[in-house]
């Protein structure tokens, strides 16, 4: 093993071109932690709020990314000797110590997820942080168990990585399922990837067209545009239904938020953090999620795949909202 390796160094807040490709030393091993060669990285919007400065406590120079799937080159874990392909998601990956835009990563045993497939690494790298969302965040709102026909699903943001993951394991699982987007060349797409109805979002408030199709609202509401939607998705779903926040591409706070006065009675908001499904407490989920995936039942939804010296192009894409579905890096 070399020395040195290249990384993707964010110099400092601000835009893509504070990214720079560098050669630096290879993370030494200790106790607790083991080396993981990283075949591939997820990109997610959070990693942009960090690159702008949003992000608290992170001090820069860092390498940011808070997943990745490779190989493990240096073990301190007998359970994940070296040689065992692991994917590894949050627990401050890319904010409080470095992440997976390199081609190594010192990680914490506690976050590594053992995972035996056959899938491309491309493949792997787009599934952890973006199925393990989705996953989560569906059954935060309690709408895989009702069978075929048993729930009506709104996603908002249907076309963000994590939204195409929904339709994909919400469809499998028969739900009827509304999904947004504010760009009409996505409708396709959304269709595609399980869509019964796709709405095309132009920033005010989605009462008419969805009353359209459902009259009483929809049972379940995952809403990952965020702050800007939470309150109307909230005055969507039919009373009893449910509204589940776990993204935030409009931003992290809801101003002026009044419960009593925004929450209509009966319904209900939840929310979702990834960093529940860190660690041990994803792996076996994750496997599931792969095998899911090897059996063609779920989609990788791939937009694109970036080579690491590429690292501010894909940063520029994801900005301006080009994508319908993962971005994914590969060292």
């Amino acid at each position: 093993m070399s020395a040195t390796m290249r990384a993707a160094v964010c110099l400092g807040p601000g835009g893509p071109e504070t990214l720079e490709v560098r050669e630096v030393p290879v993370p030494a091993v200790r106790d607790g932690w083991s080396l993981v060669r990283v075949m591939g990285a997820g990109l997610n919007r959070s990693e942009l709020r960090t690159r702008q400065g949003h992000s608290p406590n992170v001090v820069f120079p860092r390498v940011l990314g808070i997943e990745c799937v490779g190989v493990v080159a240096a073990s301190t874990d007998p359970a994940v000797p070296e040689g065992t392909t692991v994917a590894a998601v949050m627990g401050e990956m890319g904010r409080e110590f470095d992440g997976g835009y390199a081609e190594y990563a010192l990680l914490p045993n506690a976050l590594l997820m053992p995972v035996a497939t056959t899938l491309p690494w491309d493949v792997l790298a787009a599934l952890p942080e973006t199925y393990l969302t989705a996953q989560g965040a569906l059954d935060a709102l309690d709408a895989l168990g009702a069978g075929p026909g048993g729930g009506r699903l709104l996603v908002r943001g249907g076309t963000s990585s994590v939204g195409m993951a929904a339709l994909s394991i919400a469809s499998a699982h028969g739900l009827e399922i509304a999904a947004t987007t504010r760009q009409k060349d996505r409708i396709d797409a959304l269709a595609a990837a399980g869509a019964a109805h796709v709405l095309v979002d132009t920033g005010g408030s989605l009462a008419e067209d969805v009353r359209a199709i459902w009259p009483e609202g929809p049972d379940h509401v995952l809403d990952l545009v965020g702050a800007a939607t939470a309150v109307d998705s909230l005055r969507l779903a039919r009373r009893g239904g449910t509204v589940c926040v776990a993204g935030s591409l409009s931003g992290w706070a809801i101003p002026d938020f009044q419960p009593v006065a925004m929450i209509p009675s009966g319904t209900r908001l939840t929310a979702f953090h990834s960093d529940d499904l860190k660690g041990a407490a994803g792996a076996a989920l994750l496997r599931r999620i792969v095998r899911q995936v090897e059996a063609g039942v779920y989609r990788p939804n791939i937009d694109r795949v970036f080579a690491l010296a590429d690292v501010v192009a894909a940063h520029r894409h994801m900005e301006n909202d080009q994508a319908t579905g993962k971005v994914v890096l590969i060292p």
